[in-house]
């Protein structure tokens, strides 16, 4: 097998990559050198490219098979492949990641090391592990006001919170992570802080009573929204994480021996400022799944989500990592 040079992964940086993929009832294969999903309409194959180049993943729902050729060309692309079931929902796949989503990852290992460094010169030390989730979350705050009370898309749906309200309410999380005295104490602000991000969302949506069940078990579209657009946030993160060198098992705020935490980590900066505005704004105007995923992948596009989740990674590894 030929070995994959640097060069042929950095054609087109991966945060500035403009297209993630869900594919279903389609064969993708290699056809004269590219990369196409084949759909069937009558009697007639109609050939589609993927852009590889310019793409970040791509998800294989049901009814697809694809090629060993095409998944060789993703591979040296640096294309994300996920298999997924209906809708996006939920995805398996033999991937090195261990959680509800696992994504098969390209398994070149010329991938940088320099912000692996970094992040292992403060990861076993519990005080600098802990700096980094406080960095995270003073972040993901950050992202959610700029996001809630700015972004057009939003804005443009009839997404309207206080800002002053949101302001205060962030503030206090704020002070708690800047109070934290330990991991497990985040993540229980995390929770607190979600849930009341839960109440607004509704509430500026006029979408009624909600209550989040986990793992598909919500009937209603909300909760089929969220669940799907974090699957989503969980792709970016692994590509992110992926990109730098970052192994997915060293997290810093879901626990240093849950395997794949570090997706969680990086997935949880855009989850409440990005996926969930938008899974009670397309709920309470009765969307459809293919409608909420189009309007999802449009929004972390356009708002650069990837480069966020890049940016913030770098930040941490460097900062911290210079204390150590």
């Amino acid at each position: 097998m030929k070995d994959l040079s640097p060069s042929d992964l950095k054609t087109i940086l991966h945060s500035k990559r403009a297209n993630l993929y869900y594919l279903q009832h389609c064969r993708v294969l290699v056809n004269g050198g590219r990369v196409e999903y084949v759909t069937e309409e009558g009697q007639k194959s109609l050939y589609w490219n993927i852009p590889i180049a310019n793409t970040t993943a791509v998800l294989f729902g049901t009814g697809t098979s694809v090629t060993q050729a095409a998944m060789r060309e993703f591979a040296k692309a640096g294309v994300l492949v996920g298999f997924a079931g209906g809708g996006g929902t939920p995805l398996f796949s033999a991937g090195e990641v261990d959680f509800d989503v696992l994504w098969s990852v390209p398994q070149s290992e010329y991938r940088p090391t320099d912000l692996l460094q970094h992040w292992v010169r403060f990861w076993f030390t519990d005080a600098l592990r802990l700096d980094a989730a406080r960095r995270f979350q003073h972040a993901r705050l950050e992202q959610i006001f700029e996001r809630w009370t700015k972004f057009r898309a939003f804005r443009d749906s009839g997404f309207g919170v206080s800002a002053e309200a949101l302001e205060r309410l962030l503030a206090e999380s704020a002070r708690a992570t800047d109070d934290a005295p330990d991991n497990t104490f985040l993540l229980t602000e995390e929770a607190r802080l979600t849930k009341s991000l839960y109440k607004i969302a509704a509430r500026a949506t006029k979408y009624g009573d909600f209550s989040r069940a986990r793992q598909g078990a919500g009937g209603d579209p909300a909760n089929s929204f969220l669940d799907h657009g974090n699957y989503l946030a969980y792709g970016l993160a692994a590509t992110a994480t992926w990109v730098l060198g970052l192994p997915h098992g060293l997290a810093v705020m879901h626990g240093k021996t849950r395997r794949g935490g570090l997706v969680f980590d990086v997935a949880d900066l855009i989850k409440d400022a990005l996926v969930l505005p938008q899974a009670f704004i397309s709920a309470a105007r009765g969307d459809s799944e293919q409608e909420f995923r189009v309007a999802c992948l449009d929004n972390l596009t356009r708002s650069e989500a990837l480069d966020f989740m890049i940016d913030t990674l770098k930040e941490i590894a460097i900062g911290v990592g210079s204390k150590a």
